[in-house]
């Protein structure tokens, strides 16, 4: 099969050019390394001060393609305003289709809408649902802010990126990286064939564990969503009381210039 081709062959983006790597590049391209690594540090740098006082908040994926008229545009939109009804910020990539869906469900009811946006090879342009809006050139500082900030994870019917997204998240629960956040799958019968995939062969085989399996839940009504993201937020909150943060001195209490 033959890869597609962007339009416009001039201009890659960022990170295509950063992982761009043909072995006999000049001495003045290896040295511009310094210079990506500034643009690296900036990205996250902005990105941290603009999500600074988001308090509580839920990352929703999936697929920018869906039409507003589509059933699943429907559950992502009631989805946020659930969620944002119960007091949690909503983030999403930032595009159309679910992502703006759900931004557009947060907005119904006054929550705080979050998009983090993605330069590609054909412009995505963020929705007019969201209240924080942010442009990244790359695709791992922008992850980090998927995760961060999120008490749980909501996947919606999607494509590469919502399973890229999705795998990302199983990734870093099982490696112990991020701790009691729920993965919810909603969309009805869209994740039988996953699922049974997961169960069939990656289980079976000993590629991974019941317990990593056991983080999916397949869940159809978003009341049920945000009782299951109000019981994982405690438990969060009850575990990181314990953990020792960067910033803080040993009892909770903020040295200068961090937050207790």
């Amino acid at each position: 099969m033959r890869e597609r081709e962007p339009a416009d062959q001039a201009s890659p983006t960022f990170d295509e050019e950063l992982l761009l790597w043909l072995g006999d590049e000049s001495p003045q391209v290896r040295a511009a390394d310094a210079d990506r690594v500034r643009d690296l540090a900036g990205e996250f740098a902005r990105g941290f001060d603009a999500l600074a006082e988001v308090d509580r908040a839920v990352t929703v994926f999936g697929s920018a393609r869906t039409p507003p008229e589509h059933p699943d545009y429907a559950l992502a939109r009631e989805l946020g305003a659930c969620l944002g009804g119960a007091g949690y910020a909503v983030i999403t990539g930032g595009g159309p289709g679910i992502m703006e869906a759900a931004n557009r469900g947060a907005r119904d009811v006054g929550a705080l809408s979050i998009g983090c946006n993605i330069e590609l090879p054909h412009e995505q342009q963020l929705n007019p649902y969201v209240d924080i809006g942010l442009r990244f050139r790359h695709f791992f500082a922008r992850k980090v802010m998927f995760v961060r900030y999120a008490s749980a994870f909501v996947i919606c019917p999607g494509g590469y990126g919502t399973l890229d997204e999705l795998f990302e998240c199983l990734t870093l629960i099982q490696t112990h990286t991020i701790r009691h956040i729920p993965v919810l799958l909603v969309g009805g019968r869209e994740w039988d064939g996953l699922i049974d995939w997961l169960r069939k062969r990656a289980l079976a085989d000993g590629r991974i564990d019941a317990s990593d399996l056991e983080v999916l839940q397949l869940v159809e009504e978003p009341a049920r969503v945000c009782a299951i993201v109000d019981e994982a937020h405690e438990r969060q909150r009850a575990y990181g009381r314990h953990q020792r943060r960067r910033g803080e001195l040993p009892g909770g209490t903020a040295t200068a210039g961090g937050r207790a």
